[in-house]
């Protein structure tokens, strides 16, 4: 045992000072073992769920004691200098040992074993033929002992199932932290047993709910939430997998849900709510109100309670602080206490919050924005999500953080300037996520001793709008940027990218096809280029192709397609689970700006007036939500031929702050106008056969959940 101590120290140390290798190399030493269906698997008594685990995938009986041959061992080995969660891998001609510093040391082990099989063993269907592996001995250890994902099912509902599938994969790729954000402004997804209206009415919105939907799926009730013994079952589940759950209850903000069950728990002043078409949005607790606190006491000791976690994240992010400034209590509250700044009542909030939580023997995990005045105890642990700036600042005030920033691990971003997702941290795939060095960003000897750990997160307000009930686009999002973290937090990228990339096309893509991941390929290669459109891959992916002409088919690509419209086609491959964004020739994406003036019904803002929609600069906002009968009119100065006029309320990658319901007229000659159908989405897609004077789009709806309509700039596509 000495050497196998020294030599996970040794690991351990030099994981400090560069990166190793995913996976250490197997030092041979020499032989074979073949693994096969008359293998036991044996382990110790801590380690029976890990062995049943196993089980599932080799289909082999579990014993406590077993003769050494034809042996798979799982065994904890825990010497006080062993790096948590290292491990030691034994190929013998004989058996295998999979040893352990401690449980999750087992576990990477036997998920390195796990990648040293055919990717089928993923299936869960065992080894349909037997396997011969080289005898030898691997040792390693991670670089990071936090290795997070967070999702976001407060937005977006994922049923207990789905969860569970998440769960496997991100121990498949030893992700060991699941940040659960369990309540936001559109919904409470945790039973909470001393109010259990919060979760049984506040678990879903739209329909009879008083929550108004805001992201997609908006003219149904929709939902869901975990009863406390699901939740039991799901933390069960993972810790099995060497996952810990760590939950979120999301304040003093973004707490719109439980504000419209309690209202009582917001500040003492009456909101206009003309803006809202008589929704309160307030989202933000009032710090001065002493009853809020036993309701926190409520919820959050119950929560410490259900989670075993060491950590309860309590949000702290986007608080909108001019609710306090307007709130007489709190406003009374600064001056007694002699605050000039409201974020000293954050700081006061946050304190309360954390004495409820040490009361129950936990710590306290906020998001970056909660230290922005260094006032809170160092032992809170920092989620470092709106930059790497702010990840700087929190190591440089000495907190253990979590190293998050969106502009490389926000991965409800979209990964290509044409895909779905958010944009406002940038645009980047895997490649970029596995470029992230905390050396090369600015972090100095001193703030890296603050990094606990890398986590990526998924938010999910597009993810109500892109069919939740299948995993596709959850997928397609996650995957492969997890991969990319996931090794970065494992053991850095020392090996550079295109090395890296070899391993995934090559080794990975199968395993992700076995594991039944919907993921991402990049995209292919294409060249429009006198009359001829030539695509190409690297990646043993198939080439296919659309036609805007003949919608609803899909053609294989068998080599390169002559054709003088090269704006009809989209091209794109795939590989088992795998597949690619679409591309096109840049005339696909060209548009024109002829001259349009834009008048309603709402007033427009004075921050953001129609001009900028007009000039095709950027977005427009109105001064209110809209209501039943408001309309946008779009007035072109000339008439416009095109082959397809697309007029978007809200965002245009994101449902929010739009008709929610609506429908569209167009003018040919700008004075009478002819029904041109329902909005999708609040948008009016034309396709029309002659010029265009006008469109008028109406709201059949009263409010969006929102104080205004967002007015985009018009997508308009040339006649070519």
């Amino acid at each position: 045992m000495t050497k196998l101590r020294l030599t996970i120290l040794a690991l351990c140390l030099a994981a400090g000072a560069h990166a190793q290798p995913a996976d250490a190399p197997l030092t041979p030493t020499g032989g074979e073992f073949t693994l096969g269906p008359s293998m036991t698997l044996v382990a110790d008594e801590g380690l029976l769920p890990l062995a049943e685990y196993a089980a599932e995938y080799l289909k082999c009986p579990v014993e406590r004691q077993a003769a050494a041959d034809g042996v798979l061992s799982l065994l904890i080995d825990p010497a006080p200098e062993a790096a948590a969660e290292s491990y030691r891998l034994e190929i013998t001609p004989d058996h295998i040992t999979v040893r352990g510093a401690d449980y999750g040391g087992v576990f990477n082990g036997l998920q390195a074993l796990f990648r040293l099989l055919p990717p089928e063993i993923y299936a869960r269907e065992g080894l349909q033929e037997p396997v011969t592996l080289p005898c030898g001995v691997r040792e390693d250890a991670p670089k990071f002992a936090y290795r997070g994902m967070m999702l976001d099912v407060a937005r977006t509902w994922i049923a207990p199932e789905a969860l569970k599938r998440q769960i496997d994969l991100l121990a498949w790729h030893n992700i060991n932290k699941l940040h659960i954000h369990l309540v936001d402004d559109e919904g409470w997804r945790i039973e909470i047993k001393s109010h259990p209206e919060l979760a049984e009415v506040g678990g879903f919105r739209g329909g009879d709910s008083p929550i108004r939907p805001v992201y997609g799926k908006l003219d149904e009730k929709y939902g869901g939430y975990y009863t406390q013994d699901e939740m039991r079952e799901i933390i069960r589940y993972a810790a099995v997998r060497n996952i810990e759950m760590i939950p979120e209850i999301d304040l003093p903000g973004h707490s719109r849900t439980i504000a419209t069950l309690h209202p009582e728990i917001r500040c003492r002043f009456t909101p206009d709510t003309t803006l809202t078409a008589g929704y309160d949005d307030r989202s933000a607790w009032c710090v001065a109100r002493e009853e809020n606190y036993t309701l926190l006491e409520d919820i959050l000791g119950e929560i410490c309670d259900l989670f075993p976690s060491e950590y309860v994240h309590v949000g702290g992010d986007e608080v909108d602080m001019s609710q306090w400034k307007r709130c007489p209590d709190c406003q009374a509250l600064m001056a007694r206490e002699g605050m000039d700044d409201p974020h000293r009542l954050e700081d006061r909030f946050m304190e309360r919050m954390s004495a409820i939580l040490r009361s129950h023997g936990k710590r306290t995990a906020v998001w970056n924005e909660a230290v922005r005045t260094g006032n809170l105890s160092r032992d809170t642990r920092v989620h470092g999500w709106e930059s790497t700036r702010a990840c700087l600042d929190a190591t440089a005030k000495g907190y253990p953080t979590i190293v998050m920033p969106g502009e490389y691990f926000y991965f409800d971003m979209r990964q290509s300037p044409e895909e779905a997702g958010h944009n406002w941290a940038g645009i980047f795939d895997a490649r970029k996520v596995y470029s992230f060095d905390l050396e090369g960003v600015g972090f100095s000897e001193e703030q890296r001793r603050h990094v606990a750990g890398l986590q990526g997160a998924f938010w999910s307000e597009l993810y109500s709008a892109h069919e939740p009930e299948r995993p596709d686009y959850l997928d397609y999002m996650l995957y492969p940027r997890v991969c990319a973290l996931a090794r970065l937090a494992w053991s850095g990228n020392g090996d550079g990218w295109v090395r890296y990339y070899e391993e995934l096309r090559t080794k990975h893509y199968p395993r992700m096809e076995a594991m039944g991941i919907r993921y991402r390929l990049f995209p292919p290669r294409l060249v429009c280029r006198d009359g001829v459109c030539t695509v190409t891959a690297d990646d043993g992916s198939e080439i296919f192709y659309v036609r805007d002409d003949r919608p609803g088919e899909e053609f294989r690509y068998t080599g390169p397609v002559r054709t003088d419209r090269p704006h009809l086609f989209r091209f794109f491959t795939r590989r088992g689970t795998g597949r690619s964004p679409y591309v096109a020739d840049r005339s696909y994406y060209r548009t024109i700006t002829p001259r349009v003036k834009i008048t309603s019904s709402m007033p427009e803002s004075g921050r953001l007036p129609f001009a900028n929609a007009e000039s095709y600069r950027g977005y427009s906002f109105t001064q209110r939500a809209c209501r039943e009968g408001d309309w946008i009119l779009y007035s072109f100065e000339e008439p416009v031929r095109c082959r397809e006029m697309v007029l978007q309320t809200g965002y245009s990658h994101l449902t929010k702050n739009l008709f929610t319901t609506g429908y569209a007229e167009v003018s040919y000659d700008g004075a009478h106008f002819e029904p041109a159908g329902e909005l999708a989405a609040g948008a009016a897609v034309l396709k029309p056969a002659r010029a265009v004077k006008a469109v008028r789009v109406v709201a059949t709806c009263h409010g969006n959940g929102t104080p205004f309509v967002v007015i985009m700039p018009p997508k308009i596509k040339p006649v070519l």
